[in-house]
């Protein structure tokens, strides 16, 4: 009995609670379905405490991202994105990626799309994608275009959409005067409604109503005024009369309304006929002329959510067919708040294209029926979070533009902008420069040939001028070879590898090298070797000489039978005689002359001289003859036993070197006479 009773009491406790958690998930979804996204985010909330449902975390997330609460969208994202992959779609990674570029994460937001469309083989999204970081960086380079000013109009509500008449700015704002606490307040945002005010240039600080026939309990905002001052278009609640009308989803949209200026009061207010009950219409703008109309709408057959259209304003003040702006300008997201500056540019701001995240400011040409592709107007307009409502004069370069970043003082901010770079978006660029010299002289090169090749393509090809100059340009983040020729000069080149840095001039100069100097020098550079080569021999040669001379010296001053007179070198040898008036050598002689034949075959280049010598007896021409003889006949004896007679001198001096000077033939002894009479061998080389 008592388990029974213990599970009936467990079973309606948990009935109890999940029919709390429907009713919390119900009432949500009543208040999502309406756009009250606001009032929808506390009972979803409370569904999620008990249940996370796909349904409850799916809405709440969107509700997050929609009244811009990025950073709290973004978790809530990433935890669909983890948990329920397979049921969620492109516009959930959109937004996804659109909270993380709000956090300035910037690469995680680009994978976020990256892997979806990797995942389900979108190549034509993925090449799109990429095509737009690209582009983006290329704006992001040109660095902050503008100055801004964050207005001391601003609150900690929303105040946005300023433009400027004359010496007066019109704005719009959360209600300034808020009756008491019980006010009623706008279901998306939670905010106060908006009306639009009007303050004097000169004194931001007194802040008025535009008028009370315009400002009603629900929203108004973003008025323009013609030149004249007389007729006035603005955004407004379908409300007229004091009656609120609303579409089958009991939803009221926005449409554009016109008053006229009557005796100082705004009067004679009227919808526009191009409202509807069904869609909305909003963000008015003229053309130059005024004679254009340019809203945004999110009227059917467009290209998804909202678009901006022109419509013509006729002589009678009626509207003509309203005309969609073409699938240059509009996407499948958001274009909105259109302006036109007297140039026939139009700004309006998107985040349907390449942009920083939420709504960006973009830029088109309008040429007669045509307009240009939009280009993002940069930094610091734009950013991770809503810029809008730019406004500029094309003349003073002034103007505003409202955000919702956080760095404001509050929900919307107007800020005063400033003009100060014209927009050029170009892919990142940098220059190859060089001069062309002659290595040798130093001269430069004129109309040498310069070729500038990526992944071994030739893209470019220049002609150096009379300064041996050249220039390419080229892109960044690339490799790049550059090489050069010249007719009767070498080929070189050079090899570059560019990053980032935008507009970088990177130098690859270079220097060639003249054939026919290089052939001369070749010729010279062989004859030089060709004499140190023969330098080297001599000196080897000279070294050899030197060894040789030295082992001879060396051996001579150690061999006995040479001796040396008055510097003299001679061989020493036993008593070489001849008969009287004989020149045969004797016996005795001959083996006296065997050492001077055993000393030059010891030393092959000794030349020496005999000399032979006799005394006083007799007439000198005969002595002199006899001794020649005696010469000889040593001399044969030399040659005869293997001397080479080149090496022999043979000198005849007769009675003139005598050792003993005789006077007469009887002042010397025989002995004397006999000791004149010799035989002597003088060195007179020996190395």
């Amino acid at each position: 009995m008592k388990n029974k009773i213990l599970f009936i009491s467990t079973f309606l406790y948990f009935t109890s609670l999940f029919a709390q958690i429907d009713r919390n998930l119900i009432r949500a979804n009543k208040y999502f379905d309406k756009s009250y996204y606001s009032q929808a985010i506390p009972f979803y909330e409370k569904s999620l405490k008990n249940e996370h449902s796909f349904e409850a975390l799916k809405n709440i997330a969107d509700s997050y991202f929609f009244i811009a609460e990025f950073d709290k969208a973004s978790i809530y994202y990433k935890y669909l994105i983890n948990g329920y992959k397979n049921l969620i779609d492109e516009t959930t990674y959109f937004r996804y990626s659109e909270t993380l570029k709000a956090k300035n994460n910037y690469e995680s937001a680009y994978n976020v799309l990256r892997a979806f469309y990797k995942k389900n083989h979108l190549t034509d999204k993925l090449i799109e994608l990429e095509r737009s970081i690209k582009y983006l960086e290329n704006v992001k380079a040109l660095g902050d275009r503008f100055t801004i000013e964050n207005l001391a109009l601003n609150s900690d509500e929303s105040e946005f959409g300023a433009i400027q008449k004359g010496d007066t700015l019109i704005f719009t704002a959360s209600k300034k005067l808020v009756n008491d606490e019980n006010d009623k307040k706008y279901g998306w945002t939670g905010d106060q409604y908006l009306d639009l005010y009007k303050v004097a240039v000169g004194n931001l600080s007194n802040t008025i109503s535009i008028s009370s026939t315009i400002n009603t309990k629900l929203h108004e905002s973003n008025m323009i005024v013609t030149r004249d001052g007389k007729t006035a278009y603005f955004t407004r609640n379908n409300y007229l009369d004091g009656k609120r009308k609303k579409d089958k989803n009991q939803i009221t949209h926005v449409q554009i309304y016109k008053a006229e200026l009557i005796n100082g009061q705004w009067e004679k207010i009227t919808p526009l006929s191009i409202n509807s009950d069904h869609y909305s219409t909003e963000h008015p703008a003229l053309s130059p002329d005024e004679k254009t109309l340019y809203f945004s709408s999110d009227m059917p057959n467009g290209f998804g959510s909202f678009d901006i259209y022109s419509v013509p304003i006729l002589a009678n003040g009626n509207l003509g067919k309203p005309k969609n702006l073409g699938s240059l300008v509009n996407t499948n997201k958001k274009e909105q708040f259109p302006f036109i500056d007297n140039n026939n540019n139009l700004y309006f701001s998107s985040n349907g294209h390449p942009g920083f995240g939420a709504l960006d400011v973009f830029i088109s040409k309008i040429n007669n029926e045509s307009i240009s592709k939009p280009d993002n107007i940069g930094l610091p307009i734009n950013s991770g979070y809503d810029d809008f409502s730019f406004n500029i004069n094309s003349s003073t370069k002034e103007g505003y533009f409202s955000s919702n970043r956080p760095s404001g003082k509050g929900k919307d901010d107007i800020y005063k902008v400033i003009e100060q770079k014209v927009l050029i978006i170009e892919d990142c660029g940098q220059f190859i420069t060089g001069t062309i010299t002659d290595i040798d002289t130093k001269s430069t090169l004129n109309k040498a040939t310069v070729i500038l090749k990526k992944d071994g393509k030739i893209i470019a090809e220049k002609i150096t001028n009379s300064d041996g100059y050249f220039k390419f340009s080229v892109h960044c983040n690339a490799d790049y070879l550059i090489s050069v020729s010249k007719k009767q000069y070498t080929k070189e080149q050079t090899f570059l590898s560019l990053e980032e840095e935008r507009k970088k001039v990177h130098d690859a100069s270079m220097a060639l090298k003249s054939i026919v100097r290089i052939e001369e020098e070749r010729k010279k550079a062989i004859a030089l070797q060709q004499q140190k080569e023969h330098e080297l021999r001599v000196k080897r040669a000279q070294q050899i000489e030197i060894d040789r001379i030295n082992r001879i010296k060396k051996a001579v001053s150690e061999e006995q039978n040479i001796g040396k007179i008055d510097g003299q070198l001679f061989i020493r040898t036993g008593e070489i005689k001849f008969d009287y008036n004989l020149w045969y050598m004797r016996h005795e002689s001959k083996k006296a002359t065997n050492g001077v034949i055993e000393l030059m075959k010891q030393f092959p280049d000794m030349v020496i001289e005999i000399g032979t010598h006799s005394d006083i007896r007799g007439n000198s021409k005969y002595n002199k003859k006899l001794s020649q003889k005696r010469a000889n006949s040593v001399r044969y004896y030399l040659i005869d036993n293997g001397i080479e007679p080149e090496r022999i001198i043979a000198v005849g001096y007769g009675e003139e070197q005598p050792i003993i000077k005789c006077k007469t033939e009887d002042s010397c002894s025989e002995e004397q006479h006999e000791f004149n009479r010799r035989c002597e061998f003088i060195i007179k080389k020996i190395y």
